[in-house]
């Protein structure tokens, strides 16, 4: 029996995230075709691994259809020019289709399975809407197995505001706004540049262009406009399209190895893999996820929250992040919590966010050798958080 052993995170990179819809950066790029741009950068970038040494290439999408679908990890890989032995795979868990990609990567290499895995997440938006093609049980609702509004995530949001008085509209756009505003501070100071990989884009109308940064940041947002947005989920509601993530374009990848052959092949990783945890909770308050997920991780790890000195949270909507922070006892403008923005801003292609967490934390660690431990976390649709511990090698 193969005994255990550690998993570290060498690399990770992605698109430039666009806004959904017909005007946004892909309306005229295939989804899969992000995915293999993805997989290219992270191969060009370490020349160190032999592409044949890639044993596994997990990629996560949410509405597995048309571009999205055909078991994309290993269509992608295919289309990526990896050798035809590197299987593929695809998998689903919403929000947390790139996490889960890269935990159950790691549990295999962990194993003995693998020495070396690509995992990351795909999400177009504009040509996959959520739920595109479902056909929900009707037992959901007639059994009232979950209430009507867990199928709408705004609305899960709402009923979010519900459960914590404390967190009001108010204080839900001052922390859009510092999320705005720390990511334009983070490109301003070349931090996101980095693992932005150009991806080249057509449309009929204007011919080839690049990618280069994120389609969604509002710089300049302030606590007073987002003040006048309208609640579209609930009359005189708290949820707008300025304290929630967008409905976004983008694709993630990394990679991830046993640190022995990592060593070996003379790679360098930037974070070891702790411990991970997903739990599940009422879908229609699905932002109480990362609480329980976390909790759970921190216990498998022998840690507690007060270890943790950096945390990459991926901001669905804003009430989800300070319902984790209230419950943890952490200030809502901490500046260990998303130190360059979040979700809010970059927006949130759903399957692809995972990763996109992960590369930040990384690179975060890289710059605080004095932090030594870090958590990516997030909720998931139907009602679930994930939730990832790191270890700094800085």
């Amino acid at each position: 029996m193969p005994s255990s052993r550690d998993v570290v995170f060498v690399d990770g990179v992605r698109t430039p995230f666009g806004r959904s819809g017909p005007k946004g950066l892909y309306a005229e790029t295939r989804a899969d075709d992000l995915v293999v741009r993805v997989i290219r950068e992270l191969i060009r970038r370490n020349p160190q691994l032999p592409p044949e040494r890639v044993d596994e290439v997990a990629i996560a999408a949410t509405t597995q259809i048309g571009d999205q679908g055909l078991t994309i990890g290993r269509s992608a890989a295919v289309l990526a020019g990896l050798p035809k032995s590197v299987p593929g795979y695809a998998i689903d868990r919403m929000c947390a289709g790139a996490m889960t990609a890269v935990t159950t990567v790691a549990g295999g290499i962990a194993f003995g399975a693998y020495d070396v895995a690509i995992a990351g997440g795909v999400e177009h938006m504009g040509r996959h809407p959520m739920g595109e093609g479902v056909d929900p049980n009707p037992r959901f609702l007639s059994e009232k197995l979950v209430d009507p509004s867990a199928l709408v995530m705004g609305m899960t949001a709402e009923n979010l505001h519900d459960r914590y008085p404390s967190i009001t509209k108010e204080r839900a756009d001052v922390y859009a706004a510092l999320s705005q505003e720390k990511v334009a501070k983070a490109y301003a100071d070349g931090k996101i540049q980095p693992d932005l990989v150009p991806t080249a884009i057509r449309t009929a109308e204007k011919g080839w262009g690049l990618a280069v940064q994120d389609e969604a940041p509002r710089p300049g947002t302030t606590v007073e406009t987002l003040g006048g947005l309208k609640t579209p989920f609930r009359p005189h509601g708290n949820v707008t399209a300025g304290n929630s993530s967008g409905i976004n374009d983008g694709a993630t990848g990394c990679l991830v190895a046993a640190a022995d052959v990592a060593g070996e092949l003379g790679l360098t990783p930037k974070m070891r893999l702790v411990s991970y945890a997903f739990a599940g909770v009422d879908p229609e308050v699905m932002g109480v996820g990362p609480i329980p997920s976390t909790e759970r991780a921190l216990r498998l790890a022998g840690l507690s929250i007060s270890d943790i000195g950096l945390f990459e949270i991926n901001e669905a909507f804003a009430v989800q992040v300070l319902a984790f922070l209230e419950h943890f006892g952490i200030a809502d403008d901490d500046p260990r919590v998303n130190p360059y923005g979040g979700a809010i801003a970059f927006g949130h292609p759903l399957a692809s966010s995972g990763v996109r967490l992960m590369t930040q934390l990384a690179r975060q660690l890289g710059e605080r050798p004095d932090v030594r431990y870090g958590i990516t976390t997030m909720c998931v649709g139907m009602g679930m958080g994930g939730t990832v511990i790191w270890e700094n090698l800085a």
